[in-house]
């Protein structure tokens, strides 16, 4: 069945792209969760046949997509740990399969609901973390060092866990269909100590991989509208610039709790639409 989308769709689409990159940029991990609720209920494709496992295929190789374009600039920067990247992506790419058939195989209201209470743990997750008190500090400095050295001559110990937490996310990521960057960044700081910057350049090579990963195989099943991804892509872009230039001038606690609530509202919001408590 040929879904018809109207022109003002495809203009909120890169809408939807732009807040999503925007949010991305402004607050880093966690940005991208915004985009399926926003395909749906924003751009207005709720009612489709499938909207549910549709909306999670194209969101996620739209978000897959973008992170590789955002990749390039910690790659010229030199903010990725390329062999830590790898090893993480790789085993994380079968994780990434493994979710989006599962998340393909449960029922649309289910997935949906999974999804919104997702949302708001990590809404709350967003509101109360704390930053790191070392980070621009000598300590932060000096890990960077150290991180740097250990990532040249990988032990056995290190590769074993960053494959597990690497798989494990992954399998998260593909359910879901969300780039989990917020669940990246402290898997790749605690499975191979690195710190927060190149912790954040490295896993955008998985977000892209898995978000790809996901997409591609939502496509195989006839679950992704493929120029609705790429308008979400090219929203992104512009998005993520403006976020990131706003971003380094900002207070990143403020910002950070005003977007875990906007997280929580909007997750309850859809458990509201998803039961029909609201129209």
């Amino acid at each position: 069945m040929t879904t018809v989308i109207t022109p003002i769709q495809y203009v909120l689409s890169v809408i939807s792209g732009v807040l999503v990159g925007f949010s991305l940029g402004l607050i880093g991990g966690g940005g991208s969760i915004l985009a399926v609720p926003l395909f749906l209920y924003f751009v207005g494709l709720d009612t489709i046949p499938d909207a549910a496992h549709i909306a999670i295929g194209t969101t996620a190789l739209a978000v897959g997509l973008n992170a590789y374009i955002n990749s390039y600039m910690h790659l010229r920067k030199k903010n990725v740990a390329p062999k830590v990247g790898g090893i993480f992506a790789g085993v994380g790419l079968v994780g990434s399969l493994i979710g989006a058939y599962l998340g393909h195989i449960t029922p649309g209201t289910d997935l949906l609901t999974y999804f919104a209470i997702a949302m708001i743990a990590l809404g709350i997750y967003m509101a109360i973390r704390r930053e790191s008190s070392r980070a621009g500090t000598v300590d932060e400095v000096n890990h960077v060092i150290d991180a740097f050295q250990r990532c040249k001559n990988l032990t056995l110990s290190t590769i074993l866990k960053v494959a597990v937490f690497g798989f494990i996310v992954g399998l998260v990521s593909g359910y879901f269909g969300i780039g989990g960057g917020f669940l990246i960044v402290p898997s790749l700081m605690f499975s191979a100590g690195l710190c927060i910057t190149r912790a954040i350049g490295t896993s955008l090579i998985s977000v892209g991989t898995f978000g790809v990963a996901s997409g591609a195989e939502y496509w195989f099943y006839g679950d992704v509208l493929v120029l609705i991804a790429l308008l979400y892509v090219a929203g992104g872009v512009a998005g993520g610039y403006a976020g990131t230039s706003i971003a380094v001038k900002a207070p990143k606690r403020t910002l950070r709790i005003a977007y875990g609530v906007i997280i929580v509202l909007v997750g309850i919001y859809m458990l509201m639409r998803i039961y029909h408590v609201l129209p």
